[in-house]
């Protein structure tokens, strides 16, 4: 893999939220915050993004990431959050951190720890938990959900003080439950924390992490830039990057979307005139069958687009009667990291959508 210090301007800022949300797969949440979190990180100094093998590999790494449901109205983070977040992380678990990465590609999840970039002088490392978004921070947890006796710093803070939701919360202990603590604050805090956790050496991501996907997520944003508002355009450029499959393109009928526990769980059918695509989703789109056939499963990506503009619309942003494409990315054109392969974190997810998952991916 090739070497590379980028510093991230306005440009290619948007190409990393645009990309990104395409590699939400539904989820990640939305391109609109996603610019408003790199504009304040680019307001409060240079954020530079950098290959691995630009930091010692002894060197102390951060995950930095958002927690919550997209869907939530009273969601609240700001720079201060995420500022109070880092000093709080320093003070309690005792480490200085040469760099950070985000726990996933997202509309706004690609930003993650770009504000701490630019307050603290760190680079953001390009080797997220995973190239894709997922539910859990376990999937997003580098395959140390698997070991028995990982121990887990991790800081939330958010809401708005003015509604009375403003939380901070620092949680000690194995990572699952540390991590269903951190999804509890986000629910009190009206439905959105910023978190930062899992210190790690960076010798440690060249196996676990998912090194390059950011980069991964300019090109594919670059293709957006480029084509804007020309769908055809659009997959004609997608088609030279990665390999996509037009699942469906029709009206959405038969939306369902609850927010539970800080998770947006719910599902959809896409009627093309001649058959139904029936989707899944838990925050990202998990499931595609057609007249009750698999075609799709996570990690497997699926996004859905505006028919007209191209735009990619999230879980929590496609609305009944919309006119939508669906695409396909294999999980082989994917930058996977090993949070995926454990096969306990699927168990969970079949029991929130009540579809299975295992066999597709480990049987």
């Amino acid at each position: 893999m090739k070497s590379y210090d980028i510093k991230i301007t306005a440009e290619k800022a948007k190409a990393a939220v645009l990309g990104g949300v395409f590699l939400g797969g539904g989820g990640g949440g939305a391109v609109k915050s996603g610019m408003e979190t790199a504009g304040q990180a680019l307001e409060q100094g240079e954020v530079h993004l950098v290959s691995l093998d630009r930091i010692d590999s002894d060197a102390t790494v951060v995950t930095a990431s958002a927690v919550g449901s997209p869907a939530s109205k009273e969601g609240y983070v700001t720079v201060e959050h995420c500022k109070r977040a880092a000093e709080l992380y320093g003070c309690i678990a005792g480490t200085e951190i040469a760099g950070v990465i985000t726990n996933e590609n997202g509309g706004h999840s690609t930003t993650n720890g770009w504000v701490l970039s630019a307050v603290a002088g760190i680079p953001v490392i390009d080797a997220p938990c995973n190239g894709r978004a997922h539910p859990t921070a376990r999937m997003g947890s580098m395959g140390l959900s698997m070991d028995p006796l990982y121990e887990s710093w991790q800081v939330a803070v958010g809401g708005n003080d003015v509604t009375g939701k403003y939380l901070e919360a620092a949680v000690w202990g194995r990572l699952e439950r540390a991590s269903r603590m951190v999804r509890r604050a986000a629910v009190e805090a009206g439905g959105l924390v910023t978190v930062l956790r899992n210190s790690v050496k960076a010798g440690f991501l060249r196996e676990n992490a998912a090194p390059g996907a950011i980069l991964q997520a300019m090109e594919i944003g670059e293709v957006f830039i480029r084509n804007e508002g020309r769908p055809d355009k659009i997959l004609g450029g997608l088609a030279e990057l990665l390999e996509i499959e037009l699942l469906a393109e029709g009206k959405v009928r038969d939306l369902s979307l609850v927010t539970k526990d800080g998770f947006d769980v719910g599902e959809l059918k896409v009627d093309t005139g001649k058959n139904t695509l029936h989707m899944t989703f838990w925050n990202e789109y998990m499931t595609a069958e057609i007249n009750g056939e698999r075609i799709a499963t996570f990690p497997d990506l699926l996004v859905t687009m505006e028919r007209v503009s191209g735009k990619v619309r999230t879980s929590a942003e496609i609305r009944e009667g919309s006119e939508i494409i669906v695409l396909k990315v294999p999980r082989k054109d994917l930058i996977l990291g090993q949070g995926m392969f454990d096969v306990s974190l699927f168990e969970e997810a079949e029991k929130i959508i009540g579809k299975p998952l295992v066999p597709y991916n480990f049987l």
